[in-house]
């Protein structure tokens, strides 16, 4: 009774567990899966981490201009274009007086701001760990921010690794827009922000902004 009982036991321990095909099959259907999958985990961390460069450009931007209002961050010596008094325009007779997609694009850093990864903006002729930032202004001349005669600030915000000497405008002549986002790890040649905002120390002047406009009717 005792060796059949034996015999029974070795013949179970024989036929348990998986041989070494089943787990090369295994193995196999595991291998295929993460490769089926790992692509799609690469470009959703992709696209978290340039949502998340947009996020501190954002902050940058804000910073930055913080800083312009305060006059703790030196003017920008960029003008977009130095607006007559007496021109007429309109903002579809002349959209290069009102929009800083009609500046053209940086092709160094060396008249760019620093946003380094400690906070700091650094003037331009500085190197940077995080973003370099485009300020251009829109301004009458002649005209003094400090009297309340403003001017319109443009900002563009490029990460520290963008392609310059081959950079294009967020937007063409033939309203193409570029976007950022492009195969997840972002556009390197596309700023990662482009805004304009007004820029006014002392009791705002209306006729300054009349001036600005083109007049006012």
């Amino acid at each position: 009774m005792k060796l059949q009982q034996l015999r029974k036991i070795l013949t179970q321990s024989d036929e348990s567990g998986f041989t070494i095909i089943e787990s090369l099959v295994a193995l196999l259907v595991a291998a295929i899966l993460l490769a089926s999958v790992s692509p799609v985990l690469v470009i959703s961390t992709a696209t978290r981490v340039q949502a998340r460069r947009v996020e501190l450009a954002a902050q940058a931007a804000k910073t930055f201009i913080d800083g312009v209002r305060t006059k703790t961050i030196t003017e920008p010596t960029e003008a977009l274009t130095a607006l007559s008094v007496s021109t007429t325009r309109t903002v579809s007779s002349s959209t290069s007086d009102y929009l800083v997609s009609s500046a053209a694009v940086p092709t160094d850093t060396t008249k760019l701001y620093c946003f380094n990864k400690d906070g700091s903006i650094a003037a331009p002729g500085c190197t940077s760990n995080l973003f370099y930032i485009q300020a251009v202004k829109l301004q009458v001349s002649g005209s003094d921010p400090d009297k309340g005669q403003g001017y319109r600030l443009g900002i563009r915000i490029y990460r520290s690794d963008a392609q310059f000497g081959s950079l294009i405008k967020t937007s063409d002549s033939n309203g193409s827009v570029q976007t950022a986002f492009t195969g997840g790890v972002g556009n390197r040649r596309t700023p990662l922000l482009e805004m304009t905002t007004e820029i006014t120390r002392g009791l705002p002047s209306y006729s300054a902004l009349c001036d600005r406009l083109g007049g006012c009717k």
